[in-house]
C-alpha cells in the first residue's frame, strides 16, 4: 500500500502512526497538495492528503476512513475499541482533534493571504477561538486519566497528540502546555513512543 502524504500534515501523521502501531508497512510518497493538485486529484478528488492507494489500486481518502481501514487489517493492538461505548468515545476524540487541526490550518492559510484585511482578522480570531475551545474540551475530558479512552493507547490518544503536536509546530504562542498541564503530561507520555518520534514533523 502507498500513502500519499505531507510531512507536516497532522492528518497524515495520524495515519502513519496508526500504521506503525499496527506493524503495517506503507510505501510513503510525499506530495504537495498546493503545487501538484492535478496529480493528487487523480487519487483523491478532494485534492487532499493523506490518500491511500491499496494493493488493487483502489484508493481511500480522509484520514478517518484510512485509519479505520488500517485498524481492521490486523487484530494486533486494536486502536479503535470494539465496545460500542468506547468506540464512540474514541471517535469523538478524533473528531475534536481533527476539528482543532481544521481550525489551525484555516487560520494559518488566512494569515498567509497577501490581501489580508479586516475580514481576514475576524476569520483568524474565529478559528483561534475554536482552537481554544477544543483545548478546553480535551483537557476537561482527559482529566487525570492516563489514556483518553480505556486503559490502553487508542486512536483517541493518537489523534489528540497529533493535533497537539501540530500546535507545537505552527502555534508555539498558544502555550497550551502551560495552560493545560494535564494535556502536556499526556502528550509527553504518548509522544515518547517510537511511532511518534519517527513521524515528528519538526524533524522532517
Amino acid at each position: 500500500m502507498k500513502l500519499l502524504h505531507s510531512n507536516t500534515s497532522p492528518y497524515a501523521r495520524k495515519v502513519r502512526i496508526v500504521a506503525a502501531e499496527k506493524k503495517l508497512e506503507l510505501d510513503l510518497e510525499v506530495v504537495d497538495p498546493w503545487s501538484s493538485p492535478a496529480d493528487l486529484a487523480r487519487i483523491n478528488p478532494l485534492g487532499k492528503v493523506p490518500a491511500l492507494v491499496m494493493d488493487d489500486s483502489t484508493t481511500l481518502f480522509d484520514s478517518r476512513v484510512i485509519v479505520e481501514y488500517l485498524d481492521g487489517l490486523s487484530p494486533v493492538h486494536r486502536l479503535i475499541p470494539e465496545a460500542s461505548r468506547d468506540r464512540i468515545a474514541a471517535k469523538r476524540w478524533e473528531a475534536i482533534a481533527d476539528g482543532l487541526c481544521d481550525a489551525a490550518i484555516l487560520a494559518r492559510l488566512e494569515a498567509g493571504r497577501p490581501d489580508k484585511n479586516e475580514s481576514s482578522s475576524k476569520q483568524i480570531e474565529r478559528q483561534r477561538s475554536k482552537i481554544a475551545a477544543c483545548l478546553e474540551e480535551m483537557a476537561r475530558e482527559l482529566g487525570e486519566r492516563e489514556f483518553c479512552v480505556g486503559n490502553a493507547l487508542s486512536l483517541a490518544d493518537i489523534a489528540a497528540c497529533c493535533a497537539l503536536g501540530y500546535l507545537k509546530l505552527r502555534y508555539p504562542d498558544i502555550g497550551w502546555e502551560t495552560t493545560h498541564p494535564n494535556l502536556a503530561r499526556h502528550y509527553k507520555k504518548i509522544a515518547g513512543r517510537p511511532s511518534f518520534k519517527q513521524t515528528d514533523p519538526s524533524a522532517a
